[in-house]
């Protein structure tokens, strides 16, 4: 039976880079090592970061003045680490509220500065994102920040903030390398690896260089964007494994047509599955139509005491960790890059036959 993993992070990985990670695992390329067993300064495996940086640059089209860093400490870190970094003397920051992980990065940013909420979605739930025009920017923030994609909430944000000569900064976590964007619109983006990269362990962030350099007084050495810059990186143990499996899943991008060709096949799978969701009352999305997100699929059953059996068939039939975030309840499907549209196809048939079953 085909397994189909739809947790939304720790993630599913290309079959193809699990395979060619498994051949290379014992020896890569003749070196008689492991990649886990390598010096992060040895050349074998400062070609490997390199590579994999190189190939990043190639899929997002990242401009030459912005740095690529390979980081630790997942994208809660960055929480911090942007006010840090990005306050430069200036008293707070815009943040758009629109879930769960923009609370978090609200929270954590008032521990360094005054926030300014632009909007917010809570008054329904956090089932829609606030379209500019309801925006309340501050022109002296030091940057605006916004979540693209609430993976616990399934809302997604399809157009780029205009914020001037304000730095945008973006929570990519869940939506990097799903579609094409303009990386020269933002000051910083930054993404934990364990959705749509690569193994846990490995944070991105992709920054302006003109963001570097001029922390707030008492920031640690390792939360200084700059810092790892001018150590490509290694100024620590980076996350070697997690690092070379990212270069993977990056040169399998390549093999797939780049970020447009991807993106087409995620509005496919997503569009199978909602247009699913949509056809009957049984299941319900509680996400606006225009903020469905194309990664996070959130959906409730018309009873919610039919929740354990849904899950337990699934589970029968290798459709796997679709329970929804503790916070929220109901089911998740989380449709990665990496799943494969005909694992969107068996949860549709299974979705079709439970509610026959039970409706």
């Amino acid at each position: 039976m085909t397994i189909y993993n739809f947790s939304a992070g720790p993630a599913v990985l290309p079959r193809d880079v699990l395979l060619q990670v498994q051949a290379e695992m014992l020896d890569w390329h003749g070196s008689g090592m492991s990649v886990m067993e390598m010096s992060h300064r040895g050349k074998e495996f400062m070609g490997i970061a390199a590579e994999a940086e190189a190939d990043l640059r190639e899929v997002m089209g990242i401009p030459a003045h912005y740095k690529v860093l390979f980081l630790q400490g997942g994208a809660s870190s960055q929480f911090s680490m942007v006010p840090m970094n990005l306050l430069r003397g200036k008293a707070g920051a815009d943040y758009l509220n629109t879930g769960e992980w923009s609370k978090k990065a609200i929270k954590e940013a008032k521990r360094y500065g005054a926030v300014n909420v632009v909007a917010t979605s809570e008054d329904k739930n956090f089932s829609y994102a606030p379209t500019q025009d309801q925006w309340k920017l501050d022109p002296d923030a030091a940057y605006v920040h916004y979540t693209p994609n609430e993976t616990i909430g399934g809302v997604e944000i399809f157009w780029t903030p205009e914020t001037g000569s304000v730095p945008l900064v973006a929570d990519m976590s869940s939506t990097i390398l799903s579609r094409p964007i303009d990386v020269s619109k933002f000051g910083v983006i930054y993404a934990g690896a364990q959705k749509n990269i690569g193994p846990a362990g490995l944070t991105i962030v992709i920054v302006r260089d003109d963001l570097m350099g001029q922390t707030v007084p008492g920031t640690p050495t390792m939360f200084d964007y700059k810092i790892h810059a001018d150590n490509d990186s290694m100024y620590n143990t980076p996350a070697t494994f997690s690092m070379y499996t990212a270069g993977l899943v990056f040169k399998w991008l390549q093999t797939r047509g780049g970020l447009s060709a991807m993106e087409k096949t995620n509005r496919e799978k997503a569009g199978l599955l909602y247009d699913t969701l949509d056809a009957t009352d049984f299941y319900s999305s509680p996400v606006a139509q225009g903020n469905r997100s194309l990664m996070n699929v959130p959906f409730t059953l018309k009873d919610a005491a039919l929740d354990e059996a849904f899950l337990k068939g699934a589970q029968a039939r290798g459709l796997i960790q679709l329970k929804g975030h503790r916070s929220v309840g109901g089911m998740r499907a989380s449709i990665y890059n990496a799943m494969p549209i005909e694992g969107v196809r068996a949860l549709v048939d299974y979705l079709r036959e439970f509610e026959k079953d039970h409706g």
